[in-house]
């Protein structure tokens, strides 16, 4: 039985994870894209549940997040907050969207926001962005920022390797996790960056950093649930832990359900009517 709904906690609002940062307590954070994920998330206490454009990789087959729609993120956002009392819902602002056009960026914003009710947005970039990030807050949009490795840009980078273990680009990630927090962003993610330089943007800020691939350092984790939950099991990077092997465990489940339907062992006679 879920402790979540025996004894209900407070809402998780953008107030309530400063709270925590504040109080040094660990944020965590998972990926969810339908109803039924997000309600074990949600059931089992999960803080954050972020709506990410990766449904674009782990739920529609393709090799980037590039392809997914805003119309498919906001069906997507949709399913997942129809399962969620407690945890904050932020959903990704899909690639297209928002770089290079503000006014465009706000109504990518305003959709997600209406249609799905979610509780906040998250874009990639700093300082390329920031005209489409002051735009969204302005209309009392909470954001949530995203730096280092941002997979929305992998056609310029050209590899998924650590971002920023140069000086020339840890500074200028450095100044522009201070560029979002002074815009107002209420919190963000860095992935897949040095530890240490992870740690420093930590302390430099006093927003909540989330953490995926960045160390122990900052103020909470956010990891794919098909990735966690080993659903997926092409993709292992250093900073992955598995908790489960779900394919392993579903794949032997089907198997014994096709193996009953051939021998007639299912249904048996309490099975049917």
């Amino acid at each position: 039985m879920s402790t979540a709904k025996m004894f209900p906690a407070p809402k998780i609002t953008t107030h309530v994870l400063q709270e925590m940062k504040l109080k040094k307590e660990k944020i965590a954070m998972l990926t969810a894209y339908d109803y039924s994920m997000a309600r074990i998330l949600d059931d089992a206490g999960i803080d954050v549940i972020l709506v990410g454009d990766s449904a674009s990789n782990v739920m529609a087959g393709n090799t980037t997040t590039l392809p997914i729609t805003l119309d498919q993120m906001i069906y997507h956002a949709t399913s997942v907050k129809r399962a969620v009392d407690r945890a904050l819902v932020v959903v990704d602002l899909p690639f297209g969207t928002y770089q290079g056009n503000s006014k465009e960026a706000l109504q990518s914003a305003i959709r997600i926001m209406k249609e799905s009710g979610a509780n906040a947005i998250k874009m990639e970039g700093g300082e390329e962005i920031i005209e489409s990030v002051n735009r969204i807050l302005s209309a009392g949009i909470p954001v949530m920022g995203h730096l280092g490795l941002t997979p929305q840009s992998i056609h310029k980078f050209g590899t998924y390797v650590v971002r920023a273990t140069k000086d020339d680009e840890a500074n200028k990630l450095i100044e522009n996790a201070k560029l979002l927090e002074k815009a107002g962003c209420f919190s963000i993610v860095l992935e897949k960056i040095p530890a240490a330089l992870a740690e420093k943007v930590a302390n430099d800020v006093k927003i909540p950093i989330i953490g995926i691939g960045a160390g122990s350092a900052v103020d909470g984790q956010v990891l794919v649930l098909h990735d966690m939950l080993g659903i997926t099991q092409d993709f292992s990077p250093r900073f992955l832990r598995r908790y489960h092997n779900l394919k392993e465990e579903m794949t032997g489940s089907v198997q014994a359900y096709i193996d009953d339907v051939k021998s007639k062992d299912f249904p048996n006679e309490r099975e049917q009517y």
